[in-house]
């Protein structure tokens, strides 16, 4: 069992910063591939990236290439959103998430792939 509460969401302006964090409880964390998924109202959840357990391997949503970055800190148990040259697009709720039984190098992008999830936390960027 794995529970996640993310952090650090918020309202800022567009072209800004903001950084995510989720910690993860859990003896294995190092197992589990952590994933950042967004949901905007009346839209369905999307995969914004991901990292392997070692953090060896990443992988993000083509609109968010370049600028966002996944990080995590296995000995802490947490994982970190950077986002960068925030726009208006990106707001949605963000969500943390855990997956198990992937072999580096693979990220899924499916949200069903994934078996823990955060509670959310809101990010607003206004134009």
């Amino acid at each position: 069992q794995v529970q996640l509460v993310e952090s650090g969401g918020g309202l800022v302006q567009a072209g800004t910063s903001l950084r995510l964090s989720c910690a993860a409880s859990g003896r294995t964390y190092s197992d589990y591939v952590m994933g950042w998924f967004r949901q905007a109202p009346g839209k369905d959840r999307e995969f914004v990236g991901g990292i392997t357990g070692t953090g060896g391997s990443t992988d993000y949503l083509d609109s968010v290439k370049g600028r966002f970055t996944i990080s995590r800190d296995n000995a802490k148990n947490m994982v970190y959103l950077q986002m960068n040259s925030l726009k208006p697009e990106d707001t949605a709720v963000y969500y943390c998430a855990a997956a198990i039984g992937h072999s580096e190098p693979y990220v899924p992008k499916s949200r069903y792939r994934y078996l823990y999830w955060g509670q959310g936390t809101q990010v607003t960027v206004s134009s």
